[in-house]
């Protein structure tokens, strides 16, 4: 198993996570995510797949985080399956994964 933490920074387009910078491989399977909205965001961000948007998506205030391990659900997915969105521009995203 491998851990990585990251960062996205996204605006009101969605973004992958695999995309940003010093990403593990797209293709990763990831065990365990928790992503946490930056403190100084201004605005939510959205959690989710490649739809993610504001009307769908797990929404995250500043200081929230939500916590999956899909380990314990059975299986894994792939990193390039996990995006964002923000409701403004310029909100971050922190995250934290468990490769296989």
């Amino acid at each position: 198993m491998i851990f990585h933490a990251n960062r996205t920074r996204v605006g009101t387009s969605s973004a992958a996570l695999s995309a940003a910078t010093g990403a593990p491989d797209a293709n990763s399977r990831v065990l365990w995510i928790k992503v946490s909205a930056r403190t100084g965001n201004g605005n939510v961000v959205y959690f989710g797949h490649s739809a993610v948007a504001s009307t769908l998506g797990y929404e995250l205030s500043a200081n929230d985080s939500l916590e999956i391990n899909f380990r314990d659900l059975g299986g894994s997915v792939a990193l390039n399956t996990l995006y964002a969105i923000g409701g403004a521009a310029d909100q971050d995203l922190d995250w934290a994964v468990i490769l296989e």
